[in-house]
């Protein structure tokens, strides 16, 4: 499998360390670059080509938020990590693909960085409200909450791929993608894949 080329940007030194180590951890992810901002490294930037852009817009999220604005519509996809769910809104209008907590664990950022990279556009539930208003209105709550996996499949459910397609992709059988599928649709309440990623969309884990 190809490895999904990250760059991480994060002004806290500390932060960017940790952001790293943790990415690094999970399989298929390439760290390609780093710095403090994305405007200061442009270069870098440029030079390595990333699939996809993290970024921490703490230590202080309104400079953080602004510096993304800044650049108008980004080169690549990028996800943020931001601290309350108006900052969510705020990344999203400034051209984030997808915008996640800062304490998000590694295997939830893995994903929503592999779906960002694939065009998607991503958020943690709890900002689906902030981001989306009404969007979830009237959408009861998820049976059971999905395991990072089945968010995983869910992203490429979105994208069309059938159940071989998207056992190449993960790299497992077909049989073990349809167990994952049926978990996604009980959860979900839903009784078909297109059912399920509507209503996945309607809840904020993913967006059409």
């Amino acid at each position: 499998m190809t490895s999904l080329r990250v760059f991480v940007v994060a002004g806290d030194p500390l932060a960017r360390a940790g952001l790293i180590a943790m990415l690094q951890d999970q399989p298929g992810v390439e760290i390609v670059g780093q710095g403090a901002s994305a405007d200061a490294v442009s270069g870098a930037l440029s030079a390595a080509d990333p699939d996809v852009i993290l970024w921490d817009t703490a230590p202080d999220a309104s400079e953080g938020l602004d510096r993304l604005a800044a650049l108008d519509a980004p080169a690549h996809p990028l996800v943020a990590l931001v601290s309350a769910p108006a900052d969510a809104a705020e990344a999203l209008a400034a051209g984030a693909r997808g915008v996640l907590p800062r304490d998000a664990p590694p295997e939830v950022l893995g994903v929503a960085l592999q779906a960002a990279a694939a065009g998607l556009v991503v958020s943690d539930p709890a900002f689906a409200a902030e981001a989306w208003p009404g969007r979830e209105r009237g959408a009861a709550p998820l049976v059971e909450d999905l395991t990072p996996r089945e968010l995983e499949v869910l992203q490429l459910l979105a994208e069309g791929l059938s159940n071989k397609e998207i056992a190449r992709r993960l790299g497992t059988s077909e049989h073990t993608v349809k167990f994952h599928v049926n978990a996604i649709l009980g959860k979900l309440g839903a009784h078909s894949r297109t059912e399920a990623v509507t209503r996945a969309a309607r809840l904020g884990l993913i967006i059409l």
